[in-house]
């Protein structure tokens, strides 16, 4: 297990959420399939609740509001920045677009959403009494993260540029992926590819959250009423499955 109290490094992917409709059936399906608690932050705050692993933060779910209406079945990704409007500035300067302009989320941390140069939605986070994600490589926490896009090499620039971001290409055949790398000991934390041409999604990033048995996770979220896209499959990083809630948010689960 790592347990991480200090900020994380710029460009680190350090907190996700979920904005859903219906936020106690959302919350009941994530107990029960990863095993989080909650803690409600109250009605001034809509009553986003902060899902705990060990009693550690580890992800968001709040409702869907009108400022999220493109993402409101999707898994926002948020990527450390030491100053939000800087870096705001510098989204817009390298062909990406906010959607929420820089806000403080009470005192825990001020954020904003963007979509990137190549249409991926994801967001970026100051930390204030939250650093973000407080423990990971344990069953439940979120253990990879990646953003997949149909352009490539305008994507790995945009990041390169804003975050400061540093990318390895490791030989995937005919696939084009590469892992993030980020801070002066270049830590990897994720990856970034390109999507198939005969794939019909848009470009987005996904959240892999770990288990400890991924078929057993995959029967259970149908008995659930989730939907599998695809696996459980064995990959270099783990025997892993695409899935969705019930709500329709995209996610992935991957052996920890």
């Amino acid at each position: 297990m790592a347990v991480r109290d200090t900020a994380w490094p710029v460009g680190a992917p350090c907190w996700v959420d979920l904005t859903a409709d219906d936020l106690e059936a959302t919350r009941s399906f994530y107990a029960d399939l990863l095993g989080w608690e909650f803690v409600d932050t109250g009605a001034d705050y809509g009553h986003y609740s902060i899902a705990m692993v060990d009693r550690r933060p580890v992800a968001g779910v709040g409702r869907a509001s009108a400022a999220f209406c493109d993402n409101a079945k999707a898994w926002t990704t948020y990527l450390a920045v030491g100053d939000v409007e800087a870096t705001a500035t510098a989204i817009t300067e390298a062909g990406g677009e906010l959607i929420v302009p820089p806000g403080d989320v009470g005192d825990a941390a001020r954020i904003a959403v963007a979509v990137d140069a190549a249409g991926a939605v994801f967001g970026v986070y100051e930390g204030g009494r939250m650093t973000g994600t407080q423990v990971v490589g344990v069953p439940g926490a979120p253990a990879w993260y990646d953003c997949m896009t149909r352009e490539y090499a305008a994507a790995k620039r945009f990041y390169g540029l804003v975050f400061g971001c540093g990318f390895d290409e490791p030989s995937h055949g005919d696939f084009e992926y590469a892992t993030i790398r980020v801070g002066d000991d270049s830590t990897e934390v994720g990856g970034i590819g390109a999507l198939p041409g005969t794939l019909d999604v848009p470009p987005h990033w996904t959240t892999y959250f770990a288990v400890t048995d991924v078929d057993h996770t995959v029967s259970q979220l149908v008995d659930l009423g989730g939907t599998v896209h695809g696996g459980p499959v064995d990959s270099p990083r783990g025997r892993l499955a695409a899935v969705a809630d019930p709500g329709g948010a995209y996610f992935r689960v991957i052996e920890s």
